[in-house]
C-alpha cells in the first residue's frame, strides 16, 4: 500500500469535500498546474465536476534541478500525469504548455478557452531562490509581475467576466506588532478616517514581488472592473488530498533549503538522522494550513466568485506555529518511527525578527463555509509514513538540506555551487521537461 494507513482511516475521504459541486459546472484555468498546489487543485476541481484546463512551462522542475535537488516524491512527465488522471479519476485534464511571459501565448490561451475562473499559481515561489544573487532577484520580480500583468490585460481583452483568484502569501504582511486584517483596515490620521490597504513589510525579493502583484490586481479591479480574489496563503504542509489515491497522482515534496519549507526540511532531517535545525532562536511564527484544506479554500473562492470590480482578500491559514514548535512536533512524531532526532539552532541565514507578535485575522473564508479538517501533528505523522517509501531519494540529496543562501550576501552562488554543482542542462531558462524527477524510489 502506497500510503501506509488507508486514506479512509486518515479522514481524507470522509469529509465530503470530494463530492460533486451542486452548482453549475465551471471552466477553470489553473496556471502552474504542474506545481505543488496547482496539481492537487486541478484534481480537486475535476472531482467536483468542473472542467479544468492547466498551463505550465515546467520551470519549477528545472529550477529545482538547478540547485541540485529533486522532489522526494517522484513526479512523472506531464503526459503520464494526464494519463493517470484518466485512468484513476475517469476525467480529462486539458493542458497547454507555455510561458505567461509570452503575451501572445496568454492572449491566445484565454481567447480560446474563455474560462469562468482563473487560479493564478504560476509564479516563482521560493524566497531563498530569489535571494541567491542579483540575477535570481531580478528574474523573480520581472517574471512574476510580467506574468500577472499579461493575465490581467488578457482577461480585460478576451474574458472580462472571468474571476481571477490570485495566490498571494501571508509573507506580504511581514510580522507587524499589531493584528493583521484581511487586506484592509480603517485608519485614522489627523482626525480623518479611511479604509486603506494594510501596510506590507515583506522579507525577501520574492515576497516583495507578491506585494507588487497584489497592487497590480487591485488596480486592475479598479480601472477595468476585474473580479478578483487575492488569497494570502499561509505555509502549506502535507502530500495527500482525497483525490491522490495512486502513486502516479502524487504532488511534489521539496525538502532542500531553497525550495523546501521549514517543516519539510525538519521531517527530512529526522528521517535521515540529521539534527533538526530551526534557524536562530526559533521563535519566528507563521500561519500554516494543510494542503487538503488549502484546496478547500481555493475551491470555495472559485465557487463563490467576487463581484465585477471587487478586489477581496482572504487570509488563508488555520493556526500559527513557531519554528521551534514545528521542530518539537517533528521530533515527537519521529520517535514513533524509531528515530531519535536532536534539535540544533544554526544562525539564521535570513534577516527577520526571531521573536515577535503574530496574530492575523481570518474570517472571510469561514463566512463561505470553510472549516478545518486536518491537524498538523496528524499530517506530520502521515508524511513520515509516506517518506519511508522514498528514503533513497532523500539520501541521494542529503547535502542540499542545510542553508547556503544568505540574505545579507550579495552572491550566494559560490556556496550553492560548491555544495551541489548543477548539471549542464539545468538552466533556469531552459525549455526541456524531464521525463521524471530522478530515479525511481
Amino acid at each position: 500500500m502506497l500510503f501506509g494507513p488507508s486514506l479512509e482511516s486518515s479522514g481524507c475521504l470522509l469529509n465530503g469535500f470530494g463530492a460533486s459541486f451542486d452548482g453549475p459546472s465551471m471552466k477553470v484555468l489553473v496556471t502552474g498546474v504542474d506545481g505543488y498546489s496547482g496539481w492537487p487543485l486541478a484534481l480537486h476541481l475535476l472531482a467536483r465536476g468542473h472542467e479544468v484546463v492547466g498551463v505550465d512551462s515546467f520551470v519549477t522542475r528545472r529550477r529545482v534541478r538547478e540547485v541540485g535537488s529533486w522532489s522526494a516524491t517522484p513526479i512523472p512527465s506531464f503526459p503520464n500525469r494526464q494519463k493517470a488522471v484518466r485512468e484513476v479519476l475517469g476525467k480529462e485534464l486539458g493542458f497547454h504548455r507555455g510561458d505567461l511571459g509570452d503575451y501572445a501565448f496568454v492572449h491566445e490561451l484565454l481567447a480560446r478557452e474563455k474560462p469562468d475562473a482563473i487560479v493564478h499559481l504560476a509564479e516563482q515561489r521560493s524566497a531563498p531562490y530569489s535571494m541567491i544573487d542579483v540575477h535570481h532577484a531580478v528574474a523573480t520580480q520581472v517574471e512574476n509581475l510580467r506574468g500577472t500583468l499579461h493575465l490581467l490585460y488578457a482577461i480585460r481583452d478576451t474574458c472580462p467576466k472571468a474571476h481571477l483568484v490570485k495566490m498571494g502569501t501571508m509573507g506580504e504582511y511581514g510580522t507587524p506588532n499589531t493584528d493583521i486584517p484581511e487586506g484592509f483596515f480603517e485608519m485614522e490620521f489627523h482626525g480623518r478616517k479611511d479604509v486603506v490597504p494594510f501596510p506590507r513589510q515583506a522579507g525577501s525579493w520574492y515576497h516583495w514581488s507578491k506585494v507588487f502583484d497584489s497592487g497590480d490586481v487591485m488596480f486592475a479591479s479598479k480601472i477595468w472592473g476585474v473580479a478578483a480574489t487575492d488569497v494570502m496563503q499561509g505555509v502549506l504542509y502535507g502530500i495527500r488530498t482525497p483525490e491522490i489515491t495512486d502513486r502516479r497522482l502524487l504532488t511534489r515534496f521539496d525538502f532542500d533549503e531553497t525550495w523546501g519549507t521549514a517543516l519539510n526540511r525538519f521531517i527530512t532531517q529526522a528521517v535521515l538522522g540529521l539534527p533538526i535545525t530551526p534557524y536562530g532562536k526559533g521563535e519566528q511564527r507563521r500561519g500554516f494550513i494543510a494542503l487538503e484544506d488549502s484546496m478547500q479554500s481555493l475551491r470555495l473562492a472559485v465557487e463563490h466568485p467576487a463581484e465585477p470590480g471587487q478586489y477581496r482578500v482572504f487570509n488563508q491559514f488555520d493556526a500559527a506555529y513557531s519554528v521551534n514548535e514545528l521542530a518539537e512536533i517533528t521530533a515527537r512524531v519521529a520517535t514513533e518511527f524509531g528515530l531519535a532526532p536532536v534539535i540544533e539552532h544554526p544562525p539564521d541565514p535570513r534577516v527577520e525578527a526571531e521573536q515577535h507578535y503574530y496574530n492575523p485575522v481570518h474570517e472571510h473564508l469561514l463566512a463561505l463555509g470553510y472549516h478545518r479538517t486536518r491537524q498538523l501533528e496528524d499530517v506530520v505523522r502521515e508524511i513520515f509514513h509516506d517518506l519511508v517509501h522514498f528514503r533513497r531519494r532523500l539520501e541521494a540529496k542529503r547535502h542540499v538540506v542545510m542553508p547556503t543562501v544568505q540574505w545579507r550576501s550579495v552572491d550566494s552562488r559560490p556556496a550553492l555551487e560548491a555544495r551541489a554543482p548543477p548539471s549542464p542542462s539545468a538552466s533556469p531558462v531552459g525549455r526541456d521537461e524531464p521525463a521524471s524527477e530522478g530515479p525511481p524510489a
